[in-house]
């Protein structure tokens, strides 16, 4: 396995991609559920809930994947 900068970055990802997706979705499938809970308690508004968690969990969501996909090119700890 090829890397640079001292062996911390890595030139191959440690897992597949179809991997990090799954992982990825079922992830942000319960955050929505968290998300949409916590958004009900403060709004109180089924509704309003349901688009606060929803739309910040599509942006969370390709915001996770290229977080994930970065740090698994990182060999540091691994």
């Amino acid at each position: 396995m090829e890397s640079t900068l001292g062996g911390l970055i890595s030139d191959r990802p440690h897992q597949a991609m179809s991997r990090a997706v799954v992982k990825t979705a079922l992830y942000r499938v319960l955050m929505v559920f968290v998300s949409v809970a916590v958004a009900y308690l403060v709004v109180g508004d089924v509704s309003a809930a349901l688009s606060i968690g929803l739309a910040t969990n599509v942006v969370k969501t390709v915001t996770y994947y290229g977080y994930e996909r970065l740090w698994d090119r990182i060999a540091w700890g691994v």
